[in-house]
């Protein structure tokens, strides 16, 4: 059995290694062994997590997915959460949570044991999943009507340009010396912002 820690944080940012230290010592405090750290910088509210899944194909039958808090794993809809949750049951794995007091059980050697709170643990995962989700969507709809608002004053200007960073992302473009991964780990940055800048340096070098 090996545990395999996740840490996920939303945007580049923001420190996705925040809560290693905790999770150290938890497993130091449950005589556990973390053979291998997974760290993204991605939406809990999407799929699309390399790193989350690197986690999975490389786990064995009965590894422990070890997490912070159940958000950490997911801000997931229902559909997307019941097709991760199908993925992990498939393989086997133990979601342990620093924040989920049950799934602490999965962490014994005793499979009788950890059977009788698997049913319990599953529950409670859903029930958290669940509110991290309701979190997520009031965390949007708040900020949806906070830029309705500005803008009904007149006062609502965007997200503020990172101009810095994108002359840098150009920059390594123009180089033509890096991948757009490449570039994305040195700028700390998403796919997304390096093919934006692209289209601009390609719109400015056609004029």
């Amino acid at each position: 059995m090996f545990v395999r820690a996740y840490l996920r944080a939303s945007t580049s940012q923001q420190n996705a290694t925040r809560a290693r230290q905790q999770l150290e010592g938890f497993a130091t405090e449950h005589s556990l062994a973390i053979a291998k750290f997974y760290t993204e910088n991605e939406s809990g509210a999407s799929l699309k997590r390399p790193k989350l899944f690197e986690l999975i194909d490389d786990a064995q039958e009965n590894d422990i997915l070890l997490i912070e808090q159940v958000d950490r794993l997911s801000r997931l809809d229902e559909a997307d959460w019941g097709a991760l949750k199908a993925t992990l049951k498939k393989k086997q794995i133990k979601v342990v949570a620093l924040d989920l007091p049950t799934s602490w059980m999965m962490t014994t050697t005793d499979q009788t044991t950890a059977r009788m709170f698997a049913a319990v643990n599953d529950m409670m995962l859903d029930m958290l999943a669940a509110i991290a989700r309701k979190d997520y969507e009031d965390r949007r709809r708040r900020a949806a009507q906070g830029i309705e608002k500005a803008k009904g004053k007149g006062v609502y200007k965007g997200r503020k340009e990172d101009t810095v960073r994108n002359a840098l992302i150009q920059r390594h473009l123009k180089a033509g010396q890096s991948s757009w991964k490449e570039i994305m780990g040195l700028v700390g940055c998403s796919r997304g912002t390096v093919a934006k800048q692209a289209e601009l340096l390609k719109a400015a070098q056609a004029d």
